[in-house]
């Protein structure tokens, strides 16, 4: 099996187990989206969702948000981490939406990438979900099982994007996305990948190998810790 006839078995199983595929970040807007992404760097889509709607109902606009200080958004996410930077990248790309872009998120990846706190996985995200475009959004969980599953030798997200985009169809690429949020969630985890049983172990190049260094080490020193205790 080639390296493409694997990642097409892989889009196809995830299909079967998770039929719907969606972001799990909550709007109703575009910008609103771009907001969220850009909260959830280093935090739960969960908390993100707990508190974009306390933001979007002190500043309801995207000119509201444009006009509003750093320290007002900052005090909002602060639940969400890293809030100042967060709080100041979202101000000045909502000024710059409203100034630039006559209140219009665009379409392009070129274009999303001139804003302020967009990269390349947040770009991707808007123009898969929002435009329906193909995109490859590459997070946590597709860097760890795209890796897990040997379609990308890589750990840096833009490199893992550019094999991905040579292995998926275009009009899957998006949704395969999502469904590995699901399935990294649901089973692969990073700590601890539940191999057995798994329904795309025989598509897995690293099925069996899901003890991390990290956890082994600490294993190793619980053991020594109660040796130290039975003298």
């Amino acid at each position: 099996m080639t390296k493409k006839q694997r990642a097409l078995a892989i889009v196809q199983r995830l299909i079967e187990i998770y039929p719907m595929s969606e972001c799990s970040l909550e709007y109703d807007e575009a910008y609103r989206l771009l907001i969220a992404v850009r909260l959830a760097a280093q935090c739960t889509d969960a908390r993100v969702n707990t508190v974009t709607p306390i933001l979007f109902q002190k500043f309801p606009t995207l000119q509201s948000l444009a006009d509003a200080t750093v320290d007002q958004v900052a005090e909002i996410v602060h639940p969400c981490g890293l809030y100042r930077s967060k709080a100041k990248d979202i101000v000045a790309c909502c000024k710059m939406l409203v100034e630039q872009y006559d209140g219009k998120v665009p379409d392009t990846l070129e274009e999303l990438l001139k804003l302020p706190g967009v990269g390349r996985k947040t770009a991707n995200l808007i123009v898969g979900d929002v435009y329906g475009k193909p995109a490859v959004v590459t997070d946590t969980h597709c860097i760890r099982l795209c890796g897990r599953f040997g379609l990308t030798d890589s750990k840096v997200p833009v490199k893992v994007e550019m094999d991905l985009w040579k292995l998926l169809p275009p009009e899957e690429s998006n949704d395969f996305c999502h469904r590995l949020v699901y399935f990294g969630r649901d089973r692969c985890t990073a700590r601890s990948p539940q191999c057995e049983g798994c329904p795309l172990a025989d598509l897995c190049k690293k099925v069996g190998v899901n003890i991390p260094k990290k956890a082994a080490g600490k294993k190793s020193t619980a053991k020594k810790t109660a040796a130290a205790v039975g003298r």
